[in-house]
């Protein structure tokens, strides 16, 4: 049983209660870990730790090229632990080590990326249209950032946030899931290894309603960066407003996979199963409303059906398991829920529909890959967030049908569309209402590209240069080179 402890101002402590609570290996359903249980005492100190950092601390002195040294020297480390880090990961959420281990072999670029960025922030000389006046503008932290990380994948969503927010000179205070702690723990280690200053990262573990609150609700916090479900996301986005706080929003989605009839079927086929299957359909981008034209609903439906049946469920530590189980049990019975409802609506259950019960899956938290056909789009399955591998298929005739269903969600995070028409293909990235649109891929993901959501997915862009620029402030500077002329006149 591995002990963790919390990591606030560059030490390692117990939670202030002293209490704790146990982390649990979806596969086996046992306690692997123990993880401290903050309360709004270790919030204080964390907030406070952060904020001297950031007012007082070698951090606020050090120059930006140092700071992107650092991160790239925590990159290396990342790099150099990625496979201890999957591991650990997988342990705490389930995830396959094949899918843990190719993000963390790749996370140490946006290390790198992020840590070339940092002395790159600049300012620019403005010439205004007033005599005698010289002006300029500053780009500058925001201060003390709050950030908060869900259970699915939280070492890859942390870096997400911490990477940009580091590289414009914040500090944070990081709170992770309580489903999956150990990951920013181990993040943390590498932090202090790689010769942060100490305040500048803490990590704080516990509950929403112990720690969260408290830490979106301090007056220090600048800024939060949540992401998790719409519920939370909208209290988070009160507090902030309360507040006057910078927020960034990644509130899940009700992902359209777009399939028009002159698509390569056999890779729509592969990019389908990516999008609803990957991770256990664990992804607020999960591709989980297929949108099948008419013409080649029933043929692809049985390929589609076929393929899927094949997926490999198992112990997601061997490396040739392709679908492990659901991160949490209470996670699991709400996909379950949904399932029912898809059924007592009427939609045509074609695959799975049940939990999975294989000697190789062991007492884990397995549902069988599921899907079902010829729903629609008020339904249950394609309003609602089920966050597992439950695919919804629905009907369209043309272009402007398609668009019309996919559009039709209070969500808007992530799209792809199927087909070798380029005309088609542009045409339908103008019209959909999302943040990301893939064409002929899905589930892909770089440091460079911008994520986030339209509508009810979210507010603000993670990745890329927006995700810099979401964490800096825009400062105006007068120089006045003459004498003040008329104090009551504006000029």
């Amino acid at each position: 049983m591995k002990n963790y402890k919390m990591y606030i101002g560059g030490e390692w402590v117990d939670s202030a209660s002293g209490e704790t609570f146990e982390s649990l290996n979806p596969f086996t359903t046992e306690a692997w870990a123990l993880i401290p249980r903050g309360n709004k005492e270790d919030v204080e100190k964390a907030v406070t730790a952060a904020q001297n950092a950031f007012e007082n601390g070698e951090w606020r002195k050090m120059s930006a090229s140092k700071r992107g040294g650092l991160l790239r020297k925590l990159g290396d480390l990342f790099s150099r632990d990625a496979e201890l880090l999957a591991r650990i990961e997988t342990l705490d959420n389930g995830k396959p080590i094949s899918d843990t281990l190719g993000q963390t072999r790749y996370l140490p670029e946006y290390f790198y990326y992020f840590g070339g960025l940092a002395d790159k922030i600049e300012g620019t000389i403005v010439p205004v249209d007033k005599a005698e006046m010289f002006a300029f503008t500053r780009r500058e932290p925001l201060g003390v950032c709050a950030a908060i990380t869900p259970w699915n994948s939280p070492l890859m969503l942390a870096v997400w946030k911490l990477a940009p927010g580091l590289a414009a000179g914040n500090t944070f205070v990081l709170k992770p899931s309580e489903y999956t702690s150990a990951t920013a723990l181990e993040l943390a280690r590498l932090i202090e290894e790689a010769g942060f200053p100490p305040g500048v990262v803490n990590v704080l573990t516990g509950f929403g309603s112990e720690v969260g609150d408290p830490l979106i609700n301090d007056p220090r916090v600048a800024k939060i960066s949540f992401t998790g479900g719409p519920v939370a996301g909208k209290r988070v986005a009160e507090a902030a407003a309360r507040g006057s706080k910078r927020v960034t929003l990644e509130l899940g989605g009700k992902s359209p996979n777009i399939v028009f009839d002159d698509a390569d079927l056999d890779n729509a086929i592969k990019g389908v199963a990516a999008g609803i299957f990957g991770a256990s359909g664990q992804m607020c981008i999960a591709g989980s409303r297929l949108l099948i034209q008419k013409s080649i609903q029933e043929e692809f439906i049985s390929k589609l059906s076929s393929f899927v049946s094949t997926i490999k469920m198992g112990d997601p530590l061997d490396p040739t398991t392709q679908m492990g189980p659901v991160a949490t049990k209470p996670q699991f019975e709400k996909i379950l829920e949904g399932i029912k409802a898809g059924k007592e609506e009427g939609a045509n259950c074609v695959l799975g529909g049940k939990a999975a019960e294989f000697p190789e899956c062991g007492k884990g938290w397995f549902i069988e890959p599921t899907i079902f056909n010829n729903a629609n789009n008020q339904m249950h399955l394609a309003r609602e967030e089920i966050f597992g591998p439950v695919l919804t298929c629905i009907p369209f005739e043309d272009e402007n049908d398609a668009i019309t269903i996919a559009n039709d969600s209070p969500y808007g995070l992530a799209s792809g569309v199927w087909s070798q028409n380029i005309n088609r293909v542009l045409k339908m990235s103008e019209r959909l209402q999302a943040g990301t649109v893939w064409i002929n891929t899905y589930r892909v993901a770089s440091y460079l590209m911008p994520a986030g959501g339209y509508k009810e997915s979210g507010l603000g862009r993670e990745n890329g240069i927006d995700a810099v620029n979401d964490y800096l402030q825009t400062k105006s500077v007068w120089v006045g080179t003459g004498e003040m002329p008329d104090p009551f006149i504006l000029r």
